[in-house]
């Protein structure tokens, strides 16, 4: 039987609707959509790119809660409402996930909120690193970026 492990980020959303930010089954991370809001102040940018930019630190975050982290990232999923400002992100997501490169799909559709510019869901599987130097933190791309 697989090892499951519920991952809140403190979202008045995940209770709300009835879901976890991220669950881990074994090795393998799932993260739920995340966007940019940032859960600590409770704000939320209108720029698309500074909503990229927290909304990766939202899923690097719940990375590093379940014993993943960035690298580990081997599906990823952008919902847009207006995919006219899906280019405009790119210099995020290439930065947080260039030597990364997992497999990716870009989705139109509207999202919870008007303010919500970008949601972010990935999959990701844990590996067992060969030495305890880590990745950085939640808050920063992988090494090498």
């Amino acid at each position: 039987m697989a090892s499951r492990k519920l991952i809140s980020s403190g979202s008045p959303f995940e209770a709300q609707i009835g879901y976890s930010r991220a669950v881990v089954a074994d090795e393998w991370v799932f993260v739920s959509g995340c966007t940019g809001y940032d859960y600590k102040a409770g704000t939320i940018s209108d720029d698309v790119v500074e909503q990229a930019e927290q909304t990766m630190k939202n899923v690097a975050a719940a990375l590093t809660e379940a014993g993943a982290g960035v690298q580990d990232i081997v599906r990823v999923r952008y919902i847009l409402p207006d995919r006219t400002d899906f280019p405009k992100t790119w210099p995020v997501l290439q930065k947080w996930l260039g030597n990364v490169r997992p497999a990716a799909t870009m989705i139109q559709s509207g999202l919870m909120e008007e303010i919500m510019k970008i949601e972010i869901e990935v999959t990701a599987r844990k590996t067992v690193a060969p030495s305890s130097s880590g990745a950085g933190s939640a808050g920063d791309p992988p090494a090498g970026v």
